[in-house]
């Protein structure tokens, strides 16, 4: 009887580690942001659309055309501009890209910035994947990783004003 309860408490033992060392292993990519546990909606994932119709005859309908208008949705870039506070008559214009574009590459353009950032991003997430049980239990760990990279707003609000940069009124200091 003795010998058995050595066996069943070495079992559990042994099973117990298992447990334990499996939160160790999993995804070669880890993920700092688990979106799945946020108690927070999306708020880009929502397009107010208009309903869809059904047309009276399918022979009607225009043939398709990739990047026109669609009859649903027919100023896409417009009502963005609007939802955000812009002009909703405004449209985005090539020409603009460019300017942009332009402005952005003035001090020339590294081709393989994108593998290069990549590279660097999964490098840094493996190096901040969380303890053991942060892992074995999904938790969020975004913020604590990135906490050496944020910017605080309110320190840097104090400082343009001290510049006297002109700022809007901020949020309210959570101090």
């Amino acid at each position: 009887m003795v010998r058995y309860a050595n066996i069943v408490r070495k079992l559990g033992a042994l099973g117990g580690l298992c447990i334990f060392l499996s939160a160790c292993g999993g995804n070669s990519e880890p993920e700092l942001l688990n979106l799945q546990r946020g108690s927070t909606p999306d708020e880009f994932g929502i397009l107010p659309t208009g309903p869809i119709e059904e047309p009276a005859d399918y022979a009607s309908l225009p043939p398709p055309n990739p990047g026109g208008t669609n009859r649903v949705d027919p100023r896409p870039e417009a009502d963005v501009a609007q939802a955000l506070g812009g002009r909703g008559g405004a449209a985005v214009s090539p020409a603009g890209d460019r300017a942009l574009l332009a402005a952005a590459g003035r001090f020339g353009i590294d081709p393989n910035i994108r593998p290069e950032l990549a590279a660097a991003d999964l490098a840094f997430r493996r190096d901040n994947r969380g303890r053991p049980l942060e892992r074995l239990f999904n938790l969020n760990i975004y913020f604590r990783a990135y906490a050496d990279q944020a910017l605080d707003q309110h320190a840097e609000l104090d400082r343009f004003r001290a510049a006297g940069i002109p700022t809007p009124a901020p949020p309210p200091d959570p101090r």
